[in-house]
């Protein structure tokens, strides 16, 4: 054991398999991880894996199943559709729960993080729950109470609880990082989580579009650009956001399209492009920030966080944004030419913070 590592040498770390988000941002904390001289195992399925696996091809990764959360198009039916799948996320939960115990013993797990996965709490071992959302934003009053309740029941059985956001007034989540009431166990703002820090380099796309979230919401948005990008004036560059995918696409002579880019070459294709279309996801957020990138967004429909994001972050000018409905790519794009982005300071996680985190999360 490492001097100041709390008789902690092996750490799971688990994603949450909602998009590839929950993955992407839980890299910045796997490097800390190994940095700071410990062993990690990861544990995914499906695109998650594969992104982890493409990223740190040197590290354990156990297959985990996912929540396999299905999507709906509308406010409605993502109400009535997550209601309907309450009663097999709580199997779920209930698994990965007795997952978790078998394979502490198994592999000599001393820590866990898990980012937003609810059943990965264990008596044997400290936990940290990883999450942005202590309020869950839902299209109705009652519905938000009922989830609300729901996480922090969860979220109590944790050792404590760490969100990737800033501490006090300049965050960037406003009130699902900073609720009235916080959970009962040590909660800790850990800064943003980003593989990307900023820098200019020569651009060579006017636009990227980063695709990204769940399906059929991922899809739809990709038909729609696939029908307009051709007729936008400029180098595009669409990401698709499918990783492990071989199929090719083509769709004009100045539009490049890709499946996915791991994370260095992401990075330079970002810095390479004057503007970047995505979703309102946290993490794509978190990272476009750190980049200090102009964006345009557009929120997953039905997906109340992140219209409450993209609305937040435009009304302080940081971006623009459009619903998935309205946007039109050669009506709206040159709309980010004449809006005056502002990008307020930030505070970045870096691994030298890791040590102080787990002080103050572990008991002593």
């Amino acid at each position: 054991l490492l001097p100041g590592n709390f008789n902690i040498q092996t750490v799971l770390v688990a994603p949450l398999d909602w998009g590839l988000g929950h993955a992407t941002r839980c890299i910045p904390l796997i490097n800390a991880l190994v940095t700071n001289g410990y062993t990690v195992i990861l544990a995914a399925e499906g695109a998650q894996a594969h992104l982890l696996q493409q990223e740190f091809p040197q590290l354990t990764l156990l297959p985990l199943a996912g929540y396999r959360v299905r999507y709906a198009n509308t406010r409605w039916g993502l109400a009535l559709s997550l209601l309907q799948q309450l009663p097999r996320l709580r199997n779920t939960i209930r698994d990965e729960h007795a997952w978790l115990n078998e394979v502490i013993s198994t592999h000599q797990i001393d820590l866990v993080l898990s980012d937003n996965r609810y059943g990965l709490y264990s008596q044997k071992v400290s936990c940290i729950f990883i999450t942005h959302q202590l309020t869950i934003k839902a299209p109705f009053g009652w519905l938000q109470q009922l989830l609300q309740r729901i996480n922090y029941r969860f979220i109590n059985r944790f050792t404590a609880c760490w969100v990737p956001d800033m501490e006090g007034e300049a965050n960037i989540a406003g009130i699902l990082s900073h609720p009235k009431q916080v959970p009962k166990i040590p909660v800790l703002y850990l800064g943003l989580l980003s593989r990307f820090a900023p820098g200019e380099v020569e651009k060579k796309y006017d636009y990227c579009v980063l695709l990204s979230g769940p399906e059929p919401q991922r899809s739809l948005l990709e038909n729609k650009f696939i029908r307009e990008l051709p007729s936008v004036a400029g180098n595009c560059l669409l990401v698709r956001g499918k990783p492990g995918s071989t199929e090719q696409l083509h769709i004009g002579p100045h539009v490049t399209v890709v499946n996915h880019l791991p994370g260095p070459e992401l990075e330079a294709a970002i810095r390479q492009s004057a503007y970047v279309i995505s979703r309102s996801g946290y993490s794509t957020v978190m990272e476009l920030l750190a980049l200090r990138k102009k964006a345009i967004l557009i929120p997953t429909p039905g997906q109340t966080e992140q219209e409450y994001l993209a609305q937040r972050l435009q009304s302080a000018g940081i971006c623009i944004c459009f619903t998935q409905a309205n946007f039109n790519a050669t009506q709206h794009l040159p709309f980010a030419h004449t809006h005056h982005y502002q990008f307020p300071p930030l505070t970045l996680f870096h691994p030298t913070m890791l040590p102080h985190l787990l002080q103050k999360s572990l008991p002593q």
